[in-house]
């Protein structure tokens, strides 16, 4: 007799709270192999899986208690009302990051009277970013660069998938871009200090790309070459968005203020009430 919903449920969230991974990975893996919203699945709890539905959630499962994060094993994530595709080329894009997204949108559209602005979304990784911003203010003429291939293309994918015209570039940084002049750079640089590796959970440091995850100078190495590199390149009015570890917001505060002295520049927290962005508005 096939298992029930709720019984695969409570029996791989089990598994998983044993060997001390997210429980609640069973259930966004259950949602993706009913194909069924959170409301629906609790709705039919009591129905049984198929024989394909029963194999299919227990063949991933198998994945989810070997440490793969479900978003892996799935091979999507959500982000800013947009689906994306994610595997091990990538980042698995993060609710904080969403936040960078918002302010960033809020704060360009106060500051440019202008609908035509040229962003540029550097280490794009998944391509959430530039394809969320693009889908929100389709005016922009929105570039993203990374310096992984494999990213790349994952990014290629989503753009194309959510319908968004953004202009890929291969490159370190803003190496790609320095030949333009831009309203509005994003970046969500790697930005864990190497030491803080032995701190985090096996599932993160064993899956995500190390390149997207850590970074020298105790992880203030891309924020120092970002802010080295970016004044020639932005223009007047512009602003700048990046994402920051919740210890690094005076450093990278520091850092800006040493690039942009003339600028107005807010470490701004996350809905946690930790420092999370760092905005910089550079103005005439």
């Amino acid at each position: 007799m096939t298992e029930k919903v709720y019984e695969a449920l409570q029996r791989a969230s089990s598994l998983l709270g044993q060997k001390g991974f997210e429980p609640n990975a069973a259930q966004l893996l259950m949602e993706f192999v009913t194909n069924k919203s959170r409301a629906s699945l609790f709705a039919d709890l009591r129905e049984p899986l198929t024989a394909e539905q029963h194999k299919d959630f227990w063949d991933k499962a198998a994945e989810l208690l070997e440490g793969r994060p479900v978003q892996y094993v799935i091979g999507e994530e959500g982000f800013y009302g947009y689906t994306f595709k994610v595997d091990e080329n990538v980042l698995i894009p993060r609710p904080e990051t969403e936040e960078l997204v918002h302010g960033a949108i809020e704060r360009s559209r106060k500051l440019f009277s202008h609908k035509s602005i040229d962003v540029a979304d550097i280490g794009t990784g998944s391509g959430a970013i530039a394809v969320s911003f693009k889908k929100e203010w389709p005016e922009a003429s929105v570039t993203a660069t990374d310096i992984s291939e494999g990213a790349l293309t994952i990014a290629k994918h989503n753009a194309q998938a959510n319908g968004a015209d953004v202009n890929f570039l291969q490159g370190d940084l803003t190496t790609p871009i320095a030949g333009d002049k831009w309203d509005v750079v994003l970046s969500n640089p790697p930005y864990i200090a190497r030491d803080e590796a032995v701190l985090m959970s096996g599932t993160v440091v064993d899956h995500e790309p190390h390149s997207a995850l850590f970074a020298d100078e105790d992880g203030l190495h891309f924020y120092r070459r970002l802010a080295e590199t970016l004044p020639p390149l932005m223009k007047k009015p512009s602003f700048i968005a990046v994402e920051i570890g919740y210890l690094q917001g005076p450093a990278v505060h520091d850092l800006f203020t040493k690039s942009f002295p003339e600028a107005v520049i807010e470490t701004v927290k996350d809905i946690n009430g930790k420092d999370r962005m760092i905005f910089c508005e550079i103005h005439e």
